[in-house]
């Protein structure tokens, strides 16, 4: 199971602050989902420069990995860290400004 604490004590060592915290659950699945389609779509192209053996084990690998996402306990933890905790905004509008 991810551990945040373990990510935090290694930053916290280095005197890094997070700053912001983001905890991707489904998105990393439908990411690994995607994924898969277009390999899928591609298949033909891979086996032309690997093999079928190894289209089988990066398929399993992409579909495998998408399930621990979707009804296991893997996460992404997306942390930004920074030396000083007043050099990055107080809100996220300045990653998706608005017009």
């Amino acid at each position: 199971m991810p551990a945040l604490s373990e990510m935090s004590a290694a930053f916290e060592r280095q005197r890094l602050i997070a700053t912001d915290v983001e905890i991707w659950r489904l998105h990393y699945a439908e990411t690994l989902r995607h994924w898969d389609d277009r390999f899928a779509a591609n298949i033909d192209r891979a086996r032309a420069l690997y093999d079928d053996r190894f289209c089988r084990m990066w398929r399993f690998y992409l579909i495998a990995s998408e399930m621990t996402f979707r009804f296991g306990p893997q996460v992404v933890f997306q942390v930004q860290l920074a030396h000083d905790k007043a050099v990055v905004p107080i809100t996220r509008e300045y990653l998706c400004p608005h017009d």
